[in-house]
């Protein structure tokens, strides 16, 4: 079967969208590019859908790579046979191809390895030809009993025999596929303690069992990180009645002497070689699974918080929090340029709280702040409150917001943030990145490694490589779903542009350094190293606000300049009236129909249906139809928490059993998935997403452990 076909079947879409997705891949195109700008050669998928065929692309590529390599090791072996060669082409995962191989691979010294040495293989298979016979196996050993080769009698010569019969049951694949799959289905996962009377996070798996097939993702990783840790024991039990019937009825034949020795041989394999061996890959396959889920979950929350509504046009102060060494602010532009800073103490008694309250209304006066954002690490409650009963004795209404600083510190340390800011501290820039997280977080998050973020769980478990494959994709996505303005995108906004590598997006910045603001897209070409690849890659995703072409700031590609001006002069309007009339566009263009005008301008429809959304807004971002951040101008504490007590929050983390929810008391509440909905939900991503404002209820306050129950059932 084909790539294409394969594909199309597993996702249950068409051949020929799969063949062509693959082709326009193959070609260099990017993932974007193509769901964006090549609707009518796939279909109209999503980003997502193309990235999920793109992957499943290279894990078929790899499997035939690996298939070829195997194909060619045995071969060089001189041990290729019909049977093995159809069933390597039979073979649809890598586990199966391995399975295949290994009889064939270079193995360490082993038990079944010496008694090959001495001799003893012929042994072995006279033994298994002579299960259905009355032959007495010591009648066939005793020739084989010869101190030179180190077999002294003929009990050493049957197990050495035996030793090689029970490798070659271990490395036989069906036997393998047989019993993985019964572990899969029958196999229970249990853990103990480690460690006597110890209490940890683990305490919930010190006395634990589920069954293989039932077992939660998060579970699984909860067990790993416990046994890497040294608190959990994990183990994964089974009946041994159903791999053992399994395999004696492949290589068990009869009940004569030989068979018996056949049977001691197969259950030696079994409990010595394949259960451990078994039980490794089955854990190893069930973290792969709960890795994979978990790196979904985490691409999901990614995107959310990307995609979070930015707050525009707003000067806005960032407050870094801490004891010590003070509260760092720092005073921002709407265009996030640095304007003011400055180090408070709010913490250290009194007078100092007092003097800090004043400079927190100068600020506010002088520079006509409205928002303040306050980073959620070390001291924020008390920076919280202080924020809070400051705002109260100023005349403006601002409004401030607790913001994820997850990162932030690495940014600050980071090289990015030395060239941004070559004149702050690590600190003051901590205070920068805040506060431009909350003007728009999409181009400040960018700057951050997006495992470092802080919206998934177990990530510095996960694999690496693949983890940072799958987060990087998100932000592309994010990043030219939304777009980035050609004149101020920083290099680490215009690095995630589709087409643009970073020495590209340095000369982007040094060009406009050197001639000024772009006026057009066209004048892209002029740039040093971006040829006509990649222009055709990244055009459509950089806007020019104010430039020569009203085009030039939609998310209409250049190639299609011409059909949009046709469709403009088709109904007797200019570029210049989109601004006015941009909306009564589409309802003309609906009424006519949008099949005839799409074949009058020599287009396919969906991307007719573009054209017009992006000449109905012009300029329009999209995270301005998502529901604003919540902003507060006060505070509660946890003590002031009442059962039964009625409040809106912020959805920061969705995890497998649940959501975080912060709720303005600095310490955020868990709504457990069976408190997220009136109706059964398998999962809390069916009903919620980070960023949700979403009304809660008090179910309990534990202050000792600083925990808080929340629940949505009912309101």
């Amino acid at each position: 079967m084909s790539y294409a076909a394969a594909i199309a079947k597993e996702f249950s879409v068409k051949e020929e969208y799969v063949a062509n997705i693959i082709a326009l891949l193959d070609e260099g195109n990017t993932i974007p590019f193509i769901a964006r700008y090549r609707k009518e050669m796939h279909g109209t998928m999503d980003d997502q859908t193309i990235r999920q065929i793109s992957d499943k692309l290279e894990y078929l590529r790899n499997l035939d790579a690996r298939r070829t390599e195997v194909r060619e090791l045995i071969d060089g072996q001189g041990n290729l046979t019909p049977e093995i060669a159809d069933a390597l082409q039979k073979a649809v995962t890598l586990s199966e191809i391995d399975d295949i191989y290994r009889p064939f691979r270079p193995k360490r010294k082993t038990r079944a390895s010496i008694a090959k040495d001495k001799g003893l293989e012929p042994l072995a298979q006279s033994i298994l030809d002579s299960q259905q016979t009355s032959t007495d196996p010591r009648a066939l050993a005793e020739p084989f009993v010869d101190a030179e080769k180190g077999v002294n009698d003929i009990d050493e010569a049957l197990q050495g025999a035996c030793d090689i019969i029970a490798e070659q049951v271990s490395d036989n694949a069906e036997v393998r596929k047989r019993v993985r799959n019964l572990v899969r289905i029958y196999g229970v996962v249990t853990s103990e303690s480690a460690k006597e009377d110890t209490d940890s996070v683990y305490a919930t798996y010190y006395d634990f069992s589920q069954g293989v097939s039932k077992l939660a993702h998060h579970r699984v990783l909860a067990l790993n990180r416990g046994e890497k840790e040294e608190f959990l024991r994990v183990n994964i039990r089974t009946d041994d009645t159903r791999p053992l019937n399994a395999i004696r009825s492949l290589f068990v034949q009869g009940a004569s002497a030989c068979a018996q020795l056949v049977q001691q041989a197969c259950e030696d394999a079994y409990s010595r070689l394949i259960y451990p061996s078994i039980e490794r890959e089955v854990r190893a396959e069930l973290t792969e699974n709960a890795s994979e889920e978990a790196i979904k979950l985490f691409g999901v929350n990614l995107r959310q918080l990307l995609m979070a509504p930015p707050v525009k046009g707003k000067t806005a102060i960032g407050l870094d929090p801490g004891y010590r060494t003070g509260c760092k602010l720092a005073v921002v532009d709407p265009t996030g340029k640095v304007l003011d800073t400055a180090v408070i103490y709010p913490t250290h008694g009194e007078g100092q709280e007092a003097r800090s309250a004043q400079i927190l209304r100068d600020k506010i006066a002088g520079w006509g702040v409205e928002i303040i954002a306050i980073g959620n690490g070390t001291a924020s409650k008390e920076t919280e409150m202080f924020c809070a009963k400051t705002l109260r004795t100023v005349p403006q209404k601002v409004s401030y917001m607790v913001v994820s600083e997850a990162g932030a510190s690495v940014y600050s340390a980071s090289k990015l943030a030395a060239q941004e800011m070559p004149d702050f501290d690590l600190t003051l820039r901590s205070a920068v990145s805040i506060a431009r997280r909350l003007q728009d977080p999409l181009a400040e998050l960018v700057k951050i490694e997006p495992k470092a973020i802080g919206v998934g769980q177990y990530q510095h478990d996960m694999p690496q490589k693949r983890l940072e494959a799958a987060l990087d994709g998100v932000v592309e996505d994010c990043v030219n779903l939304v777009g980035a303005d050609l004149n101020t995108a920083s290099p680490a906004l215009l690095e995630h542009i589709s087409g643009l590598s970073a020495a590209v997006c340095k000369n982007i910045v040094a060009y406009r350094e050197e001639n000024g603001s772009f006026i057009s897209r066209a004048e892209l070409k002029k740039v040093p190293k971006l040829g006509p690849k990649a222009f055709e890659q990244c055009a459509g995703f950089l806007r020019v606000p104010g430039g020569k072409n009203p085009l030039d700031n939609t998310g209409v590609h250049p190639e299609s300049y011409k059909a949009a001006q046709q469709l403009l002069e088709h109904f007797g309007m200019t570029v210049k009236d989109l601004s006015k009339n941009g909306a009564a566009l589409s309802e003309r263009a609906n009424a006519e129909g949008l099949s005839s005008l799409a074949d009058i301008l020599g287009v396919g429809v969906p991307t007719l249906q573009d054209i017009l959304r992006e000449l109905s807004k012009p300029g329009r971002d999209p995270r301005d139809e998502l529901p604003p951040p919540m902003l507060r101008e006060d505070v509660l504490d946890m003590k002031d928490l009442k059962e039964g007590m009625t409040l809106q929050g912020t959805v920061r983390n969705v995890i497998d059993f649940g959501a975080f929810v912060d709720i303005g008391v600095h310490q955020d509440g868990l709504v457990h998935v069976s408190q997220i909905s009136d109706k059964f939900i398998r999962h809390p991503s069916e009903a919620l997403k980070v960023g949700d404002v979403v009304t809660v209820k008090v179910l309990g306050v534990d202050l000792n452990k600083k925990r808080i129950s929340l629940t949505m059932k009912g309101l």
